[in-house]
């Protein structure tokens, strides 16, 4: 990947995480009001599911823009095998101290590993930051082994009624408390900005499609504000 604004767009990424690895689990909770712990876990439990369904409870899980680990440890405490992955290494260090066990550093764009390897992906807020949504769609497909599905946890526009208030608080009510609790206000823009230009979850399902993805299917929490999207990677699957 040499396109020059994916590749800025990945450095500007790296290094606004990186300034917010130390206090991002505590400003997820707080910001969130521990609801993310909740959403974390429905992805958590989707994956378990589709692993079991599969027959491959013992299949490596990839935790891709795993951030402080939290996906990644949610699913070893319940004996899944995974490997957490990010393209922030300060995150990684959150994630280590926080007990995962396998850490590999990897852009979603280019990742380190042989085709056909894990037997279910999982990511979690991290596709609104690839620079390329698709080609990361396809290079986890890469990876996956036939059969195998992709989870993804992201924010996405809530029901319309509270629009409103969201955006209001997305804008300029968490930039301005960041600012003073991390310092780093510029990081909850950046949140507002992503989450009020993301596409809907429908349009996320028919990227998953043009990926070549099947069985796509997806489904809103808490009044819309997240959505949970699986896929599942062809078993007739070439490339």
């Amino acid at each position: 990947m040499n396109d020059p604004t994916v590749l800025e767009h990945g450095r500007a990424v790296r290094s606004m995480f990186g300034r917010i690895a130390q206090p991002y689990d505590f400003l997820n909770r707080f910001f969130s009001g521990g609801i993310d712990l909740y959403w974390r876990w429905c992805l958590v439990r989707q994956a378990i599911n589709s692993l079991q369904e599969t027959s491959a409870p013992c299949g490596m899980v990839l935790d891709l823009a795993t951030g402080s680990g939290d996906v990644a440890r949610m699913l070893e405490k319940r004996s899944i095998k995974v490997l957490a992955s990010d393209f922030c290494l300060p995150m990684l260090t959150q994630a280590q101290a926080k007990g995962v066990n396998t850490l590999v550093a990897g852009d979603a764009l280019a990742l380190p590993f042989v085709s056909h390897t894990f037997a279910a992906a999982t990511v979690a807020f991290g596709l609104r930051n690839f620079g390329d949504r698709l080609a990361a769609m396809r290079e986890i497909l890469r990876t996956l082994k036939p059969g195998a599905s992709l989870h993804i946890l992201e924010f996405t526009r809530p029901q319309d009624w509270c629009c409103g208030f969201y955006f209001f608080y997305l804008k300029y009510i968490m930039p301005r408390l960041a600012s003073v609790l991390c310092r780093d206000g510029e990081a909850y823009s950046y949140l507002a900005r992503t989450v009020e230009a993301f596409p809907r979850a429908e349009e996320i399902g028919l990227q998953l499609e043009k990926a070549g993805y099947a069985n796509v299917t997806w489904k809103c929490l808490t009044l819309g504000m997240v959505a949970l999207h699986s896929g599942t990677k062809p078993q007739a699957y070439l490339k």
